[in-house]
């Protein structure tokens, strides 16, 4: 039934039992009404108001919470739902409401996964393109201008080629090492913990920060889906701190507690700025990630200042 008519229904079933009182009791209201006769009127509307209120509570109680969780709802943070269904119409809604959070959080997994899935793709052809084409016409460059060098006679000339060579040389590094970062073919070829070794090394050469790796023992064999998520959280939060955190040191680890997998990158630069909610694309994708595989994100300031990213990941007890 319509919450409208149940309403009605509620109100219009205590008025008619306050008639019903009304009529078939012995007391009566004078011309003039008394006091005592104002009281007993009073007493009976208050009584029935009351009723009224109690009725109609059972039944929307349950809408107030429905509105309050309604207002938590954060579909990167999925899993919550309202447990007090109430009864009446308000459980109906409820129950509804928790079917359609059910359907958005199936819809955006499988959105998500599938625009992962073509952003790693989209990567994967980018690299092939670089190491093919731009890498290829590089090492061409490289061959002409070896050649040029050779036949050079004019000290200037010479001087001018070699420059050319070592900046040429240095734009194919490049090339090859952001094919690498596109495509972690270190990761299908040496397996997870030696590709974020191979980061930790990358992060210390490039920008000269030291990384302390710390891999835990018994760590599971996990299938690569999860392993190219581990990889891409540390990959991102080692490039935000080379970016961003004016670290001097870097704690890289990756541990089993239980059945979950635990990877923590900390820093003992600036830490996040305070007040500073706002999350941009980096960590928005990360928390992407780890819902991609039933994990969890934090990112916060640690103890001692600095910035501490920690992904957790369930994984089987065996």
């Amino acid at each position: 039934m319509p919450l409208f008519w149940r309403v009605v229904l509620t109100n219009g079933l205590v008025f008619v039992v306050g008639t019903l009182v009304l009529a078939f009791s012995p007391a009566t209201v004078s011309q003039r009404v008394r006091t005592t006769e104002a009281a007993v009127l009073a007493v009976g509307l208050l009584v029935i108001v009351g009723v009224n209120a109690v009725l109609l509570r059972s039944l929307l109680r349950p809408l107030d919470r429905l509105t309050a969780t309604m207002r938590e709802i954060d579909l990167r943070s999925p899993g919550l739902r309202l447990d007090d269904q109430g009864r009446g119409p308000a459980a109906a809604l409820v129950e509804g409401f928790n079917e359609m959070l059910d359907r958005l959080e199936r819809e955006r997994s499988a959105t998500r996964a599938h625009a992962l899935s073509a952003q790693e793709a989209e990567r994967q052809r980018i690299a092939q393109e670089l190491h093919d084409e731009v890498g290829q016409s590089l090492t061409v460059v490289l061959l002409g201008l070896k050649q040029a060098r050779d036949r050079a006679t004019d000290p200037e000339v010479v001087a001018t080629v070699e420059t050319l060579q070592e900046t040429t040389r240095s734009a194919l590094e490049e090339v090859r090492r952001i094919s690498q970062r596109l495509r972690p073919g270190l990761l299908e070829d040496l397996g997870l913990l030696n590709s974020l070794a191979s980061l930790a090394t990358e992060l210390t050469e490039t920008a000269g920060i030291p990384v302390a790796k710390g891999f835990g023992p018994g760590l599971p064999t996990l299938g690569p889906e999860t392993e190219l998520v581990v990889y891409r959280v540390a990959q991102e939060a080692l490039t935000n701190v080379a970016r961003h955190a004016r670290a001097t040191s870097v704690h890289l680890g990756l541990t089993r507690r239980g059945g979950s997998l635990v990877l923590r990158v900390a820093d003992d630069g600036r830490g996040p700025r305070p007040g500073g909610h706002v999350e941009g694309s980096g960590i928005q994708g990360m928390r992407e990630r780890a819902l991609l595989v039933g994990g969890s994100l934090r990112v916060g300031r640690q103890e001692g200042g600095g910035t501490e990213v920690v992904l957790v990941v369930p994984v089987e007890e065996s």
